[in-house]
């Protein structure tokens, strides 16, 4: 889809001339007035649409009204809905361009953008029959660098929703690799496993140790022209997860190419900052694996080496990705670096407890955390903290080692950042679950079954902010 913005396009000739109507409120179009409203009393209640033929009465063949609900209650996030309903009722009647002229008070061009995007995405690459979509659309009223924005943020959704919706045998741990190396503007060391073992990552490795893909550790790097602040993001890079000898069921291994959400998010975040240009330094870190079972995978009862020198007694193999963010997080805090951001498909506990529309987050800052919360809800995503209670140790014990890498049921997520915690020594931390956001089983809001990019709007926004 191509995105233009142009100050008027009332009178730009196109298939679909795109307007809103508030409640209570007429149009900007008096055909619309006169068929939508008077005739036919269209209300305009948020997320409705009315479509109807010009005739020739104007450039545009048709006009299709969005309703935008009452005037007080509208906002960017509203904004973003609006858009990604409109996109997706142009693809139902197979439109290839559409003007979209909005009568509103704020500049939502960002916004506007990011909905068009979402709502024009599909994964098809493996499918004969492509998905209908529309091929231009042209904002008026916008600004062109709040669109452009909008542009930026959009792609590197669709970026990390590729990425993460890829069968496990095209993006193992060595593609993840490949993609990082290849970003314009990023300088990125690959660690392989011998690499990998000189630096102590004991945990990490023990994960991948049954896949006959190599681990790779990635870090990537951006510096901005006036840095003052460091900040390091670790995906969750786990490119498939069997749940390792302890082996998950068949319907549970069904979307666990998912798990690299995390990873995905990131790399997808990294290649974007060259186009915003924040003043900040960014580290990038992805710890890529498979979890596999085989005669060479780690086991239950095994005891690990953390790169801090901690011992972890091996619980459940299927608890593996917080040991591969254990080393990545030793790892980051030796960087120097103020903030450490952690993102992952960690556990089914946050998915019980928040479901799918909002990711759990944790940390050792409530400064920062707060400041992450508000981030995602200005940039259409939903946070809520969990925590990180010293009483939540008590079922990582262990007898033989330091801990455990898994605990009770029980506040299993909180148990899960808890253990993470062990690992971060120095600067401020926080870890986000996105288990229940990162990947969706049927069609929600504005996003179509599969991966959604969980994390990008807001670790961009935040970066840049």
């Amino acid at each position: 889809m191509e995105i233009k913005v142009l100050d008027d396009v009332k009178h730009v000739p196109c298939e679909v001339l795109v307007i809103n109507k508030f409640q209570g409120e007429k149009t900007s179009q008096e055909l619309a007035n006169t068929y939508a409203v008077d005739k036919d009393h269209f209300e305009g209640k948020f997320g409705e649409t009315y479509l109807l033929h010009t005739f020739g009465q104007i450039p545009a063949d048709k006009i299709l009204v969005v309703g935008f609900g009452k005037k007080e209650e509208f906002d960017a996030d509203k904004m973003r809905l609006a858009v990604s309903k409109a996109v997706k009722k142009l693809q139902q009647i197979h439109a290839k361009n559409a003007c979209f002229d909005f009568d509103v008070m704020c500049d939502y061009g960002k916004s506007a953008a990011i909905g068009a995007m979402i709502a024009d995405y599909a994964f098809d690459k493996y499918k004969t029959e492509k998905a209908t979509r529309v091929d231009e659309i042209t904002f008026g009223k916008f600004s062109e660098k709040e669109v452009k924005e909008g542009i930026v943020f959009g792609d590197a959704m669709k970026f990390a929703r590729d990425i993460a919706n890829e069968p496990a045998d095209f993006a193992t741990p060595s593609k993840l690799a490949e993609i990082a190396s290849n970003l314009d503007g990023i300088t990125t060391k690959i660690y392989d496993k011998e690499e990998i073992e000189r630096m102590g990552m004991g945990a990490y490795l023990a994960v991948g140790k049954g896949s006959i893909q190599p681990p790779k550790f990635i870090h990537m790097k951006y510096t901005g022209k006036n840095a003052k602040k460091k900040i390091a993001l670790i995906g969750k890079g786990i490119c498939f997860d069997s749940g390792g000898l302890d082996i998950k069921p068949p319907a549970s291994m069904l979307t666990m190419r998912d798990d690299m959400s995390g990873a995905a998010c990131v790399l997808a975040v990294m290649r974007a900052l060259t186009a915003l240009e924040p003043d900040v330094e960014v580290h990038g870190i992805i710890a890529a694996c498979e979890n596999m079972p085989s005669g060479s995978s780690y086991k239950p009862g095994d005891i690990l080496r953390a790169k801090n020198g901690k011992t972890i007694e091996v619980d459940n193999t299927d608890a593996e990705g917080r040991l591969t963010l254990a080393d990545a997080l030793c790892y980051a805090c030796e960087l120097g670096v103020d903030e450490v951001i952690d993102i992952a498909t960690l556990t089914g506990a946050c998915v019980v407890a928040l479901g799918s529309t909002v990711a759990g987050i944790m940390g050792n800052d409530e400064d920062m955390i707060s400041v992450l919360i508000r981030t995602a809800k200005n940039s259409g995503e939903k946070f809520w903290e969990l925590p990180l209670f010293p009483e939540y140790k008590d079922s990582l014990k262990s007898d033989i080692a330091d801990m455990k890498n898994t605990g009770s049921r029980q506040g299993g997520a909180s148990i899960a950042g808890v253990f993470l915690k062990e690992f971060v020594d120095g600067p401020k931390w926080a870890h986000i679950d996105i288990a229940g956001t990162a990947f969706l089983e049927k069609p929600q809001k504005e996003f179509i079954a599969g991966a959604t990019g969980a994390g990008v709007r807001t670790l961009l926004n935040y970066v840049k902010g």
